[in-house]
């Protein structure tokens, strides 16, 4: 029997298929069914599933719809006669005058979907089956059966005598096989829907086809595993064993997702998995198909229950509207086998055997259940008022639902709490499975209260933070007005008008050129008209910080005292004439004009012989300020000329920030390692100090920054560089070279004893102790451990010899008594030790009480007594630094035939470079003559060796014509020391000296050393490095050293204790150095050197000829 419907409400709901759930909200909620049997009850359903909608909306709005505030209280099950007298009085209401045959037939039963015309199904893509033979107020044309219907929804049919018997579908009490549908992540609970996303091809088939046969039921089972994402259960142990029986309300596809479909389930019941059922197990078991009758259901609308016998059994439910018949024995024994999921075994999906679940019988009454819902009400109403997300939900189901029926229905409550609680899928699994109510209340009690105290957090969170934002603007709001008052006052003026006084402030103290002051003017001006906000404002202000702290006409008075500049150069430094003389020129030609231009030094030699240190030193004698930077390894322009003041956080370059920093227009600026800058993609920085260290163009320097010509011209350069090979020749042309050589054994001892020994000994806290380092253990150290040219090795030396006699003086007192740790720690060191001890936290770990741990001053330096006395002689050295490292000061201390001296130059300063030559193998006339050289010679090196070797067999032939060894000799010429690379010409006078030697069998005088470029005539040429190499011909004990004439100004410039004990010989040609090195030699004998050897292996190849 039809139930009263509103017509205004069902005429706006077939217009409107995404109707909003006001209007829903106006029809009576009192919803009746008949059951497939006859002998059951009309009973009332509650919590329908809400009529079709689209997918947005259906998610948006289905839990509010659930429960409106206009659903009617439901009505206990009516007994046979009330439903008879209640049809009765239902059916005189139905037929006024005024709608007697013309009233719609409503459908307001679960599910209650509208179906749509093949024409509307396409245009929005959905499919809308649920109840689809069932008839109704469905869009789709239809004459059969006596009903008419419009295509718009608005369709009216007339009924007839036989449709008042008719009754809407309901859902099945008993469905004892389901198809299982498994979920991630949350279960379902009665009573709310879910959207769920259907990706398996044969699922969103078989759901289509339940659809179109009106039976939209399926099992919904959560997985174990909360990461798997699949529609089809596999394993029976895949999912818990308890889920909900659930009704499709509706279908759509999925945009722009072939063969997916998004259904809409609305849970009603709890059921229990017992058996998971193989579709091919289910297809082979059911051999019967459905009965013609149910054929014909699929696809009549309405039939008269006189035309087609009842072919349903029970359980099966497909929506009609054809009163139950009684149907013959025989078609219920055709039917008997019959299983409403019988057709869902042609398609490959998880069929499962499941049963209700059973809640256990409680007392509504109890104190205990009674408390639980009072207790979970609160909660909820609480969670209301401070989570904005279910706040509609649960204020709607708080006021109208709880407030009226909560005792009646607690397990509902406990469901309800469940559903908008954001649990652990375990826990929300247990409320689902719990068939105790007083269990169930408890868990979901448990679950909404974590959800309480969540949001309190959150509520206290948004709190805190909403208060500070309100301080900041209460303390920003009254800074404003506090400003505003004062600035009315008089008393402070604006932030930007004080910027402004102190930028024209600065300039008035600056003797700015013309053209920057017109710059200036122009900035600050856009400076007053700028807003503070504005983002110009502050590049503007920072470009004007810069322009007027650049000391503008400002400089130091210098000091041209002679006298004293040699004082202050000499206490810092000992040697060094060159640069010594070079900086009192500079102060002679200050002292005479008055004043004096930049100038830009270039200091080369190898490290360690003071070259940075020197220049701070410069400084000091000419009462300059300093300014030191490194271009070794730069890569960026940007670190000379400065960035483009667009870029963000841009800055000037180097040489405006030392202007900044020294506040005077004529600093020393030191740039070091000039020899290692850089290049890369932001440019080439040593094209960029072609401007910067030109005397010329230097008083104009443009910085990217700033845009305005500075004045370098009186900033004194000083460059410092280990070789020249690598700097670029035209920026080596703009700088003054000053070579700086190594120190020898008497200058190393010097500066040992004035600067090295006094500073180390302070260093390792001897300073007042009773500790000497002999000159015989400084002689030692520095001809035993330390030979190269500079001092920083030494140093390194005199400082663990100190070091060593520290640990030998504590060792010796003991620190039990003299040097025991509380004379050491102040008070407020020994409170941070005691916090420290307290501390077990990793030492990588920076500690949470750090500011206990440290003090500004934690120890004091302990007083050793007077009887402390150590001496460290040559004797004793080697307990202090170890075993000698050169043992000998000559590599041969008798050089063989064919061993010679040669000098080379390193970086490190200068060294010896023996060259030896060997016969591989015995003359033979049949012997094919060949040079090879060994020693990791580099290319100029190796065509040195080719040209000594073609000219020593030149001068052979020239001078000893019966010497015929280079016509059958086989040598091997090699240069020790293989893992240096070794290059250069200045070798090739060695060479020939060693093949000669090799040539006549006769030793080289010892005591010579020799160095020259030789051409293939024999003209010695001239050769770099003469001081490094007569540093190095002393170090190595010569006594003698050969050298090209043309550098004999350069030996007669070194200083008189560097040629001290050695002779320079300078020469023009080969034929001087070999009278040098080969005195008194016997032509003859040399003549006849090979001939005996040569004579008998010809004698042997005449004899073995005859023979054969």
């Amino acid at each position: 029997m039809l139930c009263r419907q509103n017509l205004q409400w069902k005429t706006a709901l077939r217009r409107a298929p995404g109707h909003s759930s006001s209007l829903r909200a106006n029809a009576p909620k009192t919803l009746y069914a008949l059951s497939t049997s006859a002998t059951l009850p009309i009973t009332r359903l509650r919590s329908p599933p809400s009529r079709l909608r689209p997918a947005n909306s259906v998610l948006a709005t289905s839990r509010n719809f659930s429960f409106s505030p206009t659903r009617r209280k439901e009505k206990p099950p009516l007994d046979d006669a009330s439903e008879t007298k209640e049809q009765e009085n239902e059916e005189k209401q139905d037929t006024p005058a005024a709608k007697s045959e013309d009233e719609p037939t409503a459908r307001d039963d679960i599910p209650d979907p509208i179906l749509k015309s093949e024409s509307e199904v396409a245009a929005d893509g959905k499919i809308n089956a649920a109840g689809s033979s069932a008839g109704g107020d469905s869009g789709s044309p239809s004459n059969e059966g006596g009903i008419t219907t419009g295509s718009g929804g608005g369709g009216r049919r007339r009924k007839t005598s036989s449709d008042r018997s008719l009754s809407k579908p309901t859902v099945p009490e008993v469905y004892p096989q389901v198809m299982a549908i498994p979920l991630a992540k949350r279960p379902l609970f009665p009573g709310w829907y879910k959207a769920i996303t259907i990706k398996n091809p044969d699922v969103v088939a078989a759901i289509q086809e339940m659809m179109k046969r009106g039976q939209p039921y399926v099992g919904a089972f959560l997985m174990k595993d909360d990461s798997a994402d699949k529609d089809v259960v596999d394993d029976i142990n895949e999912v818990y064993d308890v889920g909900t029986f659930c009704q499709i309300t509706s279908i759509y596809p999925v945009q722009g997702e072939e063969k997916t479909l998004q259904a809409v389930l609305y849970p009603h019941r709890r059921i229990r998995l017992s058996e998971l059922i193989s579709p091919k197990a289910s297809n082979q078991a059911i051999n019967l198909q459905a009965p013609e009758g149910e054929q014909q259901q699929q696809h009549t609308s309405v039939e008269s229950s006189s035309d087609k016998p009842d072919q349903e059994k029970k359980g099966d439910v497909v929506a009609s509207f054809e009163e139950p018949s009684v149907t013959s024995d025989t078609s219920r024994q055709q039917a008997s086998s019959y299983e409403p999921t019988s057709f869902l075994s042609k398609f490959a999906v998880s069929l499962v055997s499941a049963s209700n679940v059973t809640e256990e019988s409680f007392d509504k009454s109890s104190p205990v259940i009674r408390a639980l819902v009072s207790e979970i009400v609160n909660v909820i109403r609480e969670i209301a008022l401070m989570n904005p997300l279910f706040r509609d939900q649960i204020q709607t189901f708080a006021t109208t639902q709880i407030a009226g029926n909560m005792p009646d229905d607690p397990a509902r409550l406990s469901d309800f709490a469940a559903a908008v609680a954001q649990g652990e899928m375990k826990e929300l699994q247990e409320i689902l499975a719990a068939t105790n109510v007083e269990q169930r209340l408890s868990k979901a009690l448990m679950v909404i209260k974590k959800d309480f105290m969540n949001a309190q957090l959150q509520s206290k969170i948004a709190k805190d933070v909403e208060g500070r934002i309100h301080k900041r603007q209460r303390e920003y709001f009254l800074q404003e007005q506090l400003r505003g008052i004062r600035r009315e006052l008089g008393i402070e003026s604006d932030g930007k008008d004080k910027l402004v006084e102190k930028f024209k402030e600065r300039a008035d103290k600056l003797a700015m050129p013309e053209a920057v002051r017109k710059v200036f003017d122009e900035e600050i001006n856009k400076l007053a008209h700028l807003e503070p906000a504005a983002s110009e404002f502050n590049v503007t202000r920072n470009y004007l910080d810069w322009l007027t702290q650049i000391p503008w006409g400002q400089r130091s008075a210098e000091n041209f005292g002679i006298l004293n500049a040699r004082k202050v150069l000499d206490e810092d430094h000992h040697g060094l004439k060159d640069v010594k003389d070079r900086i009192l020129e500079f102060i002679a030609v200050g002292k005479l004009r008055g004043t004096v231009e930049g100038k830009i030094l270039c200091m080369v030699g190898p490290p360690g012989v003071g070259k940075t240190s020197i220049g701070k030193s410069i400084a000091r004698a000419l009462n300059r300020q300093y300014y030191r930077f490194s271009v070794g390894g730069l890569t960026d322009v940007a670190e000379i000329k400065g960035h483009r003041r667009t870029y963000v956080g841009a800055l000037p370059g180097r040489i405006i920030q030392a202007l900044k920093k020294c506040q005077t227009e004529n600093p020393l600026v030191l740039i070091d390692e000039v020899d290692k800058i850089g290049r890369g993609h932001q440019g080439d920085p040593a094209s960029a100090l072609l401007e910067l260290l030109d005397p010329e163009q230097n008083n104009s320097f443009l910085d990217h920054y700033m845009d305005v010509p500075v004045d370098l011209s009186k900033v004194l350069f000083v460059c410092t560089a280990n070789m020249t090979d690598t700097i670029p020749r035209p920026l080596l042309d703009r700088m003054e070279m000053i070579e700086l050589s190594g120190y020898v054994s008497d200058e190393k001892m010097a500066i040992a004893e004035r600067y090295l020994s006094p500073q180390a000994k302070e260093m390792s806290g001897l300073k007042d102790v009773d500790v000497s380092l002999d000159q015989d253990a400084l002689a030692e150290l520095i001809n035993k451990y330390c030979r190269e040219s500079g001092v920083r090795n030494l140093k390194k030396q005199i400082e663990k010899v100190y070091r060593k006699s520290a640990l030998k003086i504590v060792q010796d007192l003991g620190e039990e008594t003299v040097l025991s740790e509380d004379k050491a720690l102040t008070e407020e060191g020994k409170q941070a030790q005691a916090e420290s001890a307290k501390d077990s936290s990793d030492v990588k770990d920076t500690p949470d009480n750090i500011e206990a741990e440290t003090t500004e001053t934690p120890r004091v330096a302990l007083q050793l007594p007077d009887s402390v006395h150590v001496s460290i002689g040559k004797d004793n050295l080697k307990d202090y630094v170890g075993p000698p490292i050169f043992t000998s000061d000559r590599l041969y201390e008798s050089t063989p035939p064919g061993v010679a001296m040669g000098l080379a130059w390193t970086q490190m300063g200068g060294a010896a470079l023996y060259v030896e030559s060997v016969l591989e193998s015995a003359l033979s006339s049949s012997s094919t003559p060949s040079l090879s050289s060994t020693g990791n010679l580099q290319p100029v090196m190796k065509e040195s060796t080719t040209i000594a070797y073609s000219f020593a067999k030149a001068h052979l032939a020239r001078h000893f014509a019966g010497n015929r060894f280079f016509e059958r000799a086989k040598i091997h010429l090699h240069c020790p020391e293989g893992a240096v690379q070794k290059d250069g010409p200045s070798a090739g006078v060695t060479m020939a000296t060693s093949l000669l030697s090799l040539a006549l069998g006769r030793q080289v005088w010892e005591g010579v050393a020799m160095t020259g470029e030789l051409t293939v005539t024999g003209k010695v040429l001239r050769i770099g490095g003469l001081r490094e190499k007569t540093v190095a011909a002393r170090r190595a004990g010569a006594s003698m050293i050969v050298f090209p004439r043309e550098n004999e100004s350069d030996w007669l410039e070194l200083p008189e204790n560097i040629k001290q004990d050695i002779e320079g010989k300078p020469v023009d040609w080969y034929s001087e150095v070999f009278d040098l090195v080969f005195p008194d030699i016997d032509h003859e004998q040399a003549n006849n050197m090979w001939k005996e050897q040569l004579k008998k292996v010809k004698d042997e190849d005449r004899r073995k000829g005859e023979d054969d």
